[in-house]
């Protein structure tokens, strides 16, 4: 006989008083469906995991743990961006769970497809990535912007599902390999792909958030995907080494030219190129202590071995 999986939702929340209600309420029926379908067990739950939030989203939570049998609640002490309350929620859930999915609150990730992240696993697939069908619904500069990451990160060597972000399912024996990354500087897209384990893909159509504002404006993306380049790949010191070792070539010959110059002419003119490539080389090397900076920064980070969260409180029927 099959045997029915214990299945937890992971679910990171930060201010989505909004949508929570709407949300539990399609994620419940679709886990009834699936027990029904016994694709899951009755004893699978919901995990949401409040990321610090300012409005009332604890509170929700709270409420739908007392009234739904599913719902159970993780509260993190302080905010610590989504990534570490995705961990946070990961490593708590897999002491009850077979089976863990992470998935956004907003209702964008697509419910219908859990039986296919399922069937997958039943396959074989020790980690399923959902991944976006198209990206129709994006705006020209954020599907262009988004492309522009994946290709670059593929470039700098970082090993990255394309068009997936952090809809996927991923079993416990995964989940226990991916404790034994302890790096503070948490990038799960970068990390996950390196554990090595049997995985699989979901295509599904992202939607639009169904209420709220999204959590990841403009500088929130530029940030995390500085995150991704500076935590996985050392290329761009590389390039700041073959870039230095071109301008010193150029500077090299602009050096033998104004000595020529100098000889040839009495004098040296060309005012306005000196001071051009004085900025210039100015502004590259500022650009250079910058990036040697990141990674200076992250490093010190690293070797504080600092908690990457605290967990505050926790609901659960066990």
């Amino acid at each position: 006989m099959k045997k029915e999986n214990i299945l937890y939702l992971v679910i990171p929340c930060y201010n989505e008083e909004p949508v929570l209600a709407e949300t539990t309420s399609r994620l419940t029926d679709k886990m009834e469906r699936m027990i029904k379908a016994k694709l899951v067990s009755p004893k699978s739950k919901i995990m949401y995991v409040d990321d610090g939030s300012k409005d009332g989203t604890w509170t929700l939570i709270e409420k739908l743990h007392k009234d739904n049998k599913f719902v159970e609640g993780v509260k993190l002490a302080k905010n610590r961006g989504h990534q570490n309350a995705l961990l946070a929620g990961l490593m708590t859930a897999k002491e009850y769970a077979d089976i863990l999915i992470s998935m956004d609150a907003d209702l964008q990730d697509d419910v219908e497809v859990l039986d296919d992240f399922i069937k997958e696993y039943d396959e074989g697939s020790e980690i399923v990535y959902g991944v976006r069908s198209s990206r129709k619904k994006d705006t020209f500069f954020k599907r262009n912007t988004a492309q522009l990451f994946y290709k670059l990160m593929t470039k700098l060597g970082v090993d990255v599902v394309y068009n997936h972000a952090d809809y996927r399912l991923m079993s416990k024996r995964a989940v226990n390999e991916l404790e034994k990354y302890s790096e503070v500087n948490l990038f799960l897209r970068g990390i996950i792909p390196q554990i090595g384990l049997k995985t699989s893909t979901v295509e599904y159509e992202r939607k639009e958030r169904f209420a709220g504002e999204s959590k990841y404006p403009l500088k929130k993306m530029l940030g995390f995907a500085l995150e991704g380049v500076l935590s996985f790949s050392v290329s761009p010191l590389r390039i700041i080494t073959i870039l230095g070792l071109l301008i010193s070539f150029i500077s090299f010959v602009f050096l033998i030219y104004v000595i020529v110059g100098h000889f040839v002419n009495g004098n040296v003119a060309g005012w306005t190129t000196t001071v051009a490539l004085v900025c210039f080389f100015g502004g590259f090397q500022i650009l250079c202590m910058g990036v040697i900076g990141e990674y200076i920064g992250k490093i010190y980070s690293e070797t504080k071995r600092r908690p990457r969260y605290s967990i505050e409180k926790i609901l659960s029927r066990k």
